[in-house]
């Protein structure tokens, strides 16, 4: 019996059935066609190879009978042999493509010590990195005319999204993974043509979505997601490429401090209308005190550096810890930076209140331009900034994780006067426009 298989991808599906890449994850809005390339891609892949071994995934059994088993079977019709019991499609020349789900986060280990050529996820920000990592090492081949290899389908959201995003979208590789092995082609629901001839009404629904929704599953914006605390972080908005900064300008620094945890420091620039400008971070791991400032400074070369903020816990006597950090016994941090001519000041830690600056300042006052933005080369900041989610136990705040650097920002925009509006008329900016500076221990008066 002849197979014949219906259906022309469009060019975005063109390309994910073209790709060769160790790892391709295809995706990003809603309605792209993702489901169909994958089953597509697999069958395609097991005709045009003998004896190739194939696992095609989804998180959950129900959804792997709705979106694959089903259509699988109606569309390989009798030319393929289906075993139902082990959910395995079984092609005339050799080829395997099994159906598996991963449920719970022991379900991987039932393939521990199996072997595939090619395994798919399907909709890969449903699972978690450790089962994505663990299902990677099932991706592998002893047969020398094929390299093994993994495909991805994914929407922005879901307990997968800061891998998939890391590896895909941010390009952030760690030790082992090789930038040459990934590729990210993305799909947005315009470049399905079927379905908007079949079912044009679908778009309006997308378009009618709750913004923060509609960024996620129309534009196939990663920076939104469920349960994302800054949902008002746009990276059109918020990051320019950067410009030269005005002499005039007045400049300060923040600083969250972190040794074995990232250390970050932040360089800040007010402009003539208020507005707070980001323009430079370090982002650092294992560095002393004395390392961190000497950096603090060769960076700052040329520039007046009004002031640094920096987390209160800095001014606390540290003990035989600070051995490890470059300091001496009953010496705080803050100390020994003000001995390397990095003067501190120590910042206001209410955690609330300085989330509602920071959110007062991503909002747009009057217009298109909001009161902060952060130039392209603050990698970090623009990264973990928008990665924040609500804190499950006080909905006011963000959870732990990756904070150091939107912890430092926070750290900046409290150390501001409060409600400083944008001026359009001002040819400098006044030392503290509005206010003195607050009148507490520790505050540099400036």
């Amino acid at each position: 019996m002849i197979l014949k298989l219906v259906g022309t991808p469009n060019p975005r599906q063109e390309e994910f059935f073209r790709s060769r890449a160790r790892h391709t994850a295809y995706g990003g809005a809603r309605g792209g066609g993702k489901s169909w390339a994958m089953r597509r891609k697999l069958v395609l892949l097991c005709l045009a190879n003998e004896r190739l071994n194939c696992l095609l995934m989804r998180r959950t059994l129900p959804e792997l009978r709705e979106n694959h088993v089903i259509p699988l079977l109606k569309e390989l019709g009798d030319a393929v042999r289906f075993n139902s019991t082990e959910r395995v499609f079984l092609f005339p020349n050799g080829s395997r493509l099994k159906l598996g789900y991963c449920d719970t986060a022991n379900d991987v280990y039932q393939y521990q010590g199996q072997e595939y050529d090619v395994i798919g996820l399907e909709e890969a920000t449903h699972f978690t990195r450790e089962q994505m990592q663990f299902i990677c090492t099932c991706n592998r081949s002893v047969r020398g005319d094929f390299l093994p290899r993994m495909y991805y389908t994914c929407n922005p959201g879901n307990v997968g999204h800061d891998w998939v995003k890391r590896l895909f979208i941010d390009r952030r590789f760690e030790l082992g993974e090789k930038p040459g092995d990934y590729a990210f082609i993305p799909a947005r629901i315009y470049d399905n043509w079927v379905l908007m001839q079949a079912d044009p009404g679908y778009i309006r629904q997308l378009e009618a979505l709750p913004e923060q929704l509609r960024k996620a599953h129309l534009d196939g914006d990663w920076d939104v997601f469920a349960g994302q605390y800054f949902s008002e972080f746009s990276r059109e908005r918020h990051v320019t490429e950067g410009f030269d900064i005005p002499p005039w300008w007045r400049r300060f620094r923040s600083m969250d401090w972190g040794y074995s945890d990232p250390c970050c420091v932040l360089w800040h620039a007010v402009s003539d209308d208020h507005r707070v400008y980001t323009y430079r971070e370090l982002y650092v791991t294992k560095l002393r005190a004395d390392e961190v400032a000497r950096k603090v400074l060769e960076l700052s070369e040329g520039e007046s550096i009004t002031y640094t903020v920096a987390s209160p816990d800095m001014w606390q006597k540290r003990g035989a810890q600070l051995a490890s950090e470059g300091g001496f016994v009953g010496e705080s941090l803050a100390e020994m930076f003000a001995k390397l001519d990095v003067a501190l000041t120590p910042a206001d830690n209410a955690r609330v209140a300085g989330w509602q600056a920071v959110r007062r300042y991503l909002a747009c006052d009057g217009g298109t331009m909001p009161r902060w933005q952060a130039f392209s080369r603050c990698e970090n900041l623009i990264r973990t900034l928008p990665q924040l989610v609500f804190d499950r136990h006080n909905r006011e705040d963000a959870a732990d994780g990756e904070d150091h650097a939107p912890e430092a920002l926070r750290y900046a925009l409290m150390s501001r006067p409060r409600g400083a509006p944008a001026r359009t008329d001002a040819k400098r900016a006044p030392v503290w426009p509005f206010e003195d500076p607050p009148a507490r221990e520790g505050f540099l008066s400036i």
